[in-house]
């Protein structure tokens, strides 16, 4: 197996791992929360190095990502395990299962490139499961698909330590977060962890260059009061800034939350225009495919300048990065450096 990387030996065989904020004191024999970093003899592994669960080539707004490399085609990549444990989570049959481990296909850095550029991507996604408990092995490919031209994408519940990020920073274009609510109470009850660290990793992946986009899952009766929504929105212009684009996603029911019933298109068409009250430019509606709110329109003008339907897309009234209709600047990575 493959050693890991931002762990601390500590006595008796013993070692702290410092990847994820739960900072997992992990005894000989065992693992930590994510099933996947496991401690041998005093020597901490990434059991999952190199093995692929789910291997795809998708559009790169299903991630969803709007305003990154839009139109293309991304090269998706997952595994087992995750940090948390999400009550809702639907990708449930890799993330919260790793007794399988033995019957992933084996993928090296190098031949994941090898098929990104194959496919004719235009990035790498580390997606499906979280990508930061398979820390070493999106570090070592990004690092390889950056000198080829490749974008690289995190698709993440941003629940990674500052030292974590800051490694992955040099390799690392774009970092798609989920923020699950802005209540600690439902990340500590939902998902099993907290909701400062996530807000953190975000704000810094912003700090450090990183083009950063939200998603949340609205659920009723959970996380969709208007007072919470209004409360993230702000944290989000405040520190990410309002061309940050916010994704407000359609719940329906999964894994151990059947019984909740799917969001009300109305109650994100509320939250769509709270956001653009409050000055988001970039706010979208995910999972009610063919509405409206999927397009991006100016914000000085308010013109369609791109237009959506699932995740089929068309430039309409955009001429580079400017509006075709007022000439005001519309802001999105069309390229990478």
């Amino acid at each position: 197996m493959h050693e890991a990387r931002l762990y601390q030996k500590l006595e008796d065989t013993t070692v702290r791992c410092s990847l994820c904020p739960h900072r997992c004191t992990i005894r000989d024999g065992k693992q930590g929360i994510c099933s996947v970093r496991i401690n041998h003899g005093g020597t901490l592994y990434a059991a999952t190095f190199g093995k692929v669960a789910a291997e795809a080539v998708d559009p790169i707004e299903k991630k969803p990502l709007f305003h990154f490399l839009p139109g293309t085609l991304s090269y998706s990549l997952g595994t087992l395990g995750c940090n948390f444990h999400c009550e809702h989570c639907q990708n449930w049959h890799i993330s919260q299962q790793t007794h399988e481990m033995q019957a992933l296909r084996e993928r090296s850095p190098e031949q994941g490139v090898e098929r990104a550029l194959a496919s004719g991507s235009a990035s790498i996604a580390w997606t499906y499961n979280e990508p930061t408990i398979w820390h070493e092995y999106p570090l070592a490919m990004g690092a390889l698909a950056r000198k080829e031209g490749l974008g690289t994408v995190y698709v993440t519940n941003g629940y990674i330590t500052e030292e974590g990020l800051r490694e992955l920073a040099p390799m690392l274009n774009a970092f798609r977060v989920d923020i699950k609510s802005f209540s600690d109470a439902f990340y500590r009850k939902v998902c099993g962890g907290r909701l400062q660290p996530v807000l953190d990793a975000a704000a810094l992946a912003k700090e450090l260059g990183m083009h950063v986009e939200t998603v949340t899952l609205i659920i009723p009766g959970l996380n969709d009061s208007m007072d919470e929504m209004e409360s993230l929105i702000r944290w989000a212009l405040e520190n990410l800034g309002p061309d940050t684009p916010m994704h407000f996603t359609r719940f329906h029911p999964d894994y151990r939350m059947q019984e909740a019933r799917p969001t009300e298109v109305r109650t994100l068409e509320k939250i769509y225009e709270l956001a653009k009250d409050i000055g988001i430019h970039y706010p979208y509606l995910g999972n009610v495919f063919n509405h409206p709110y999927e397009s991006t329109y100016c914000p000085t003008c308010g013109s369609l300048v791109i237009e959506r339907s699932g995740f089929g897309v068309q430039m309409r009234g955009l001429k580079d990065h400017t509006c075709m209709e007022c000439g005001g600047r519309i802001e999105y990575v069309s390229k990478i450096d």
